[in-house]
C-alpha cells in the first residue's frame, strides 16, 4: 500500500485531470473525494445539466468599471467542483463521512458549509482560493485542511 503521501498527491493530479473537463475560462476546479481508499465521486465546476456549457459571460464596462473596459463574470448558476461532486454522491448508495475531498483549490466559504454537513473530515488542495474565509469555517468546524502542491 502506498503511503499518504504518495496517495495524497495521487487523488490531488487525478483532481487536475479532472478540473480539465470543466468549460470555464476564467478558473478550472476539480474534485475526487475519496473514502477508504475507493473513490465516491468527482466533479468540476460547470453549469447544471441541461444547461449550456458556457460558464461566464460579458458584462459591459458600466456593470464592472474596476476590472477596466470590458469584463468576463462567472454565471450565477455555475455550481463549484465540491457541490457537483457532492450532490452526484447523493443521487449514489455511497456515503460522504468520513471521507476525504481532494480539490485544485480551496473551498469557498459556501462550499465549507456543505462539506460540514457532508460529513467530511479531511480537505486537501493544491492552491489557495482568493478568499480564505472557506478555510476559516472547515477549521472552526475541526475539519483538517491542507495544502499539497502536486
Amino acid at each position: 500500500m502506498p503511503n499518504q503521501d504518495k496517495l495524497d498527491k495521487t487523488y490531488l493530479k487525478m483532481a487536475s485531470a479532472w478540473a480539465d473537463m470543466s468549460h470555464a475560462e476564467r478558473k478550472k476546479v476539480g474534485c475526487i473525494i475519496v473514502k477508504e481508499d475507493q473513490i465516491i465521486s468527482d466533479g468540476y465546476n460547470g453549469t447544471p445539466a441541461g444547461f449550456d456549457n458556457k460558464c461566464e459571460q460579458f458584462h459591459p464596462m458600466e456593470t464592472f468599471c474596476n476590472y477596466g473596459s470590458n469584463a468576463t463574470v462567472t454565471k450565477k448558476e455555475v455550481l463549484h467542483a465540491e457541490s457537483n461532486a457532492l450532490m452526484k454522491l447523493a443521487r449514489s448508495n455511497n456515503s460522504s463521512s468520513g471521507s476525504t475531498m481532494y480539490l485544485t483549490c480551496s473551498p469557498c466559504f459556501d462550499c465549507a458549509k456543505l462539506i460540514i454537513q457532508a460529513g467530511i473530515k479531511r480537505v486537501v488542495y493544491t492552491e489557495k482560493y482568493r478568499n480564505e474565509d472557506g478555510l476559516s469555517l472547515l477549521k472552526k468546524a475541526n475539519i483538517k485542511a491542507e495544502e499539497i502542491k502536486i
